[in-house]
């Protein structure tokens, strides 16, 4: 009877462990086996969203000084002040989503959903996070991009809180972060903004934008209003017109860019610039179509995984940065 009643005590225990992990998202039964406290908090910062912050470089690349040398590094700078902003507001948000993280099927393996982060680790370090970035940010270039920074975090925090809730208003708050970056690369180097760029840039961000919700849209199914209010409001013909209507203002405004660009050389220097500049819209218009059909191919949930992943993205985007910079700097 002894031998019997051991294998009942301990039973229960290893499924009842496997099936929260389970719930959680997590491939791996122990939670011995899976990722460190450490190593959670630095999955839970997304290095791979980094690579969005490389948008700090855009405006002085666009002017033509992001190689000076007192520019790039005020450049990288800026880059880790936005690195360490951005990191915060991604602990805080998975806080206050975990419980919806789980009903995604890759949210819901982010360290806070898994409960392979405490909560107050990640609050205490997102705290952390911020104020060094704010800090930074009034070290580097004052008041300027200390604002920059500190609306891009009052903007992240009220989505978070609220206005994820909210149709289009919450498309909007995403697309902002990527406009506040390029905007903290000028106020950080002081490179004034053209009207082309910010244009660019702000729909280029909407279109973005859009592809993750419409990946989402497909991905999530019946489901998606659980996991995202606003899904639940957005037909899929919706985001269709969300892209088209995005990418053909980018699109637009570059070209009005390039050519603006071009007119505005004396004509010694055109002779020496050619057409670069107008040039590097077809592989800005060859970049803009891959993204649309990786969205349409389920694949565009993830910007920064397609960015770094899709190899006819990568030659479209090194092509268009080569004639730039034969044309900024012939």
């Amino acid at each position: 009877m002894t031998h019997m009643r051991v294998p009942q005590r301990h039973r229960p225990i290893a499924p009842a462990h496997r099936s929260v992990r389970s719930q959680a998202g997590e491939a791996t039964p122990s939670a011995s086996v899976e990722r460190a406290i450490p190593v959670a908090l630095l999955y839970a910062t997304r290095p791979r969203q980094w690579v969005k912050n490389l948008l700090v470089f855009a405006a002085p690349a666009a002017a033509g000084v992001a190689f000076h040398l007192g520019v790039f590094g005020r450049s990288v700078a800026a880059f880790g002040i936005f690195a360490a902003a951005s990191a915060s507001t991604y602990l805080v948000n998975d806080v206050l989503d975990k419980n919806v993280d789980r009903l995604h099927p890759v949210k819901s393996k982010r360290p806070v959903a898994a409960g392979e982060l405490p909560v107050r680790v990640a609050l205490v370090t997102a705290g952390i996070l911020l104020t060094c970035s704010i800090v930074g940010a009034m070290l580097l270039a004052g008041r300027v991009l200390t604002i920059v920074v500190g609306t891009y975090v009052v903007v992240s925090l009220a989505y978070s809180v609220a206005l994820k809730r909210m149709p289009v208003i919450e498309m909007a708050c995403v697309g902002s972060g990527f406009v506040l970056r390029a905007v903290a690369g000028g106020a950080a180097t002081h490179v004034p903004l053209s009207p082309w760029f910010l244009l660019v840039t702000s729909f280029g961000a909407l279109f973005i934008v859009g592809g993750k919700r419409s990946a989402e849209h497909e991905v999530l199914g019946d489901g998606r209003a659980d996991h995202r209010a606003a899904l639940g409001e957005y037909p899929a013909g919706f985001l269709r017109t969300v892209r088209t209507l995005a990418a053909s203002v980018a699109v637009t405004a570059y070209c009005l860019w390039a050519f603006d660009r071009y007119n505005h050389l004396s004509l010694s220097d055109r002779n020496g610039h050619l057409i670069w500049f107008e040039l590097s819209i077809i592989p800005f218009v060859l970049a803009v179509l891959a993204v649309e059909l990786a969205v349409e191919r389920g694949r565009g949930g993830e910007p920064e995984e397609l960015a770094l992943r899709d190899h006819g993205l990568q030659v479209f985007g090194l092509a268009w940065v080569i004639l730039l910079l034969i044309g900024i700097y012939s």
